[in-house]
């Protein structure tokens, strides 16, 4: 027996460690103790992290009622890109990662006075300050995150919005929730948990027990400092390779339960509607994509000559097992290189070295995961999405679910590079 595993299993065994952390909640009544004191913050005080220098301009972009002209205590959704164009490497720092909060700015939570309750459907109800889950055996793991809607047609705006997707990764340290699902009890039945956050509008997602089993994790560390709080702060959950909405932020509440709730996220916002009129519930899983983030669109060559192509590729469903690349439209395709580390779930870096003879050229990428599923055309996404024909598919304009379709850049001969999707 490996060692290491020897000793969690001993520390869970011994003295009923976790029962000796955690306080047990009688009853649904003590998820009232979970609701923290809150104020409004300024987001100008949240973004500053150190210093750049002040020629590097890269910088999170509004695409959701942009923030710049939202009023304070106004409720509509935050929405902030990832400057992807610019990026190096497969981490985002944690001062350009992308947010989307449904409702308010982020709360401000003290992490001495909050807690997590594990309740429902289990033989132990458990409640969990911040300082008991940093006690507890934890890892350390890299993921991306995406939102559903990401480069699909009703999220791409006009301008420089359409530049880079909002898919981002993090190096995520926390607890395992198979950890503290296990030391609560799920009893039989369970088969859903439904996950809740202390935001004002207390957002909450349902998500099969067996994926919580799976990798889930209770986070509370990214890219090697706490988790900030237009993330999270101070407890969120990570579903790895799932879309962006159910990685459930300000973590207050867990309940396991038979069977998913139907709430807002569930009945108004995330039933799919495709175009020929069915509806898609609970598809959660991303499908494997790739985008090329230099050169892309809004860049400029400035002379015929060599260049290295590169992008990020991730799969939802595994980890990525091939890059192609294409500088004819997709007519013909050669192998990029891919950069360690590769890992399930989490963005790979490619590279491709090109040769631009000053013509047109459209350049795109196309990844291949580790299951063999590839990355679709435009064309097949749209027999995916029952649209009668791909022109048709084009001119819709719906935020579409796991829009995974390949990303055309076009390089015109004076060298500017703009998005060809469309």
């Amino acid at each position: 027996m490996n060692p290491k595993q020897s000793g969690r299993r001993k520390f869970l065994r011994d003295g009923a460690a976790l029962a000796g952390l955690a306080v047990g909640a009688a009853g649904t009544g003590s998820a009232q103790v979970l609701v923290p004191e809150t104020h409004k913050v300024s987001l100008d005080d949240l973004h500053a992290y150190g210093e750049r220098s002040r020629y590097v301009k890269s910088v999170r972009i509004g695409s959701i009622n942009n923030p710049d002209t939202r009023k304070p205590g106004d409720r509509r959704d935050v929405g902030l890109r990832t400057p992807l164009q610019d990026s190096v490497g497969m981490i985002t720092p944690a001062s350009l990662h992308f947010i989307v909060s449904h409702g308010y700015e982020p709360p401000d939570i003290d992490p001495r006075r909050h807690q997590l309750m594990i309740h429902g459907m289990v033989e132990r109800p458990l409640i969990f300050t911040v300082e008991d889950l940093r006690r507890l055996p934890s890892v350390s793991r890299f993921h991306f995150v995406e939102c559903h809607g990401n480069s699909s047609p009703g999220a791409a705006l006009s301008g420089p919005e359409r530049v880079s997707p909002a898919a981002t990764v993090q190096d995520t340290h926390g607890v395992p929730l198979s950890l503290l699902l296990k030391e609560a009890g799920a009893q039989s039945g369970a088969s859903w948990i439904v996950a809740e956050g202390a935001d004002p509008s207390k957002h909450s997602k349902s998500i099969p027990l067996k994926k919580a089993l799976d990798d889930v994790l209770v986070a509370y560390g990214q890219n090697g400092e706490a988790v900030r709080p237009e993330q999270g702060f101070p407890l969120r959950l990570l579903v790895p390779g799932w879309q962006g909405i159910n990685n459930v932020k300000w973590l207050r509440r867990i309940k396991v339960v038979s069977e998913p709730y139907m709430a807002m996220m569930e009945t108004s916002r995330y039933p799919y509607i495709r175009l020929d009129g069915k509806s898609r519930w609970f598809e959660n899983e991303l499908g494997p994509k790739s985008v090329i983030t230099r050169p892309s669109g809004g860049q400029r060559l400035p002379a015929a000559g060599f260049y290295e192509v590169t992008g990020l590729a991730w799969s939802g469903g595994a980890a990525v097992r091939r890059v192609e690349i294409s500088d004819d439209g997709g007519r013909t395709w050669k192998d990029a290189e891919i950069q360690g580390p590769v890992a399930a779930k989490a963005h790979t870096r490619f590279v491709f070295p090109w040769n631009w003879n000053g013509d047109e050229a459209v350049l795109e990428s196309r990844c291949t995961d580790e299951r063999g599923d590839v990355q679709p055309t435009m064309n097949e996404l749209a027999k995916l999405e029952g649209a009668p024909d791909v022109d048709y598919f084009r001119t819709v304009t719906l935020i579409l679910s796991d829009f995974n379709a390949i990303q055309p850049w076009k390089v015109n001969r004076d060298g500017s590079v703009q998005n060809a999707l469309f």
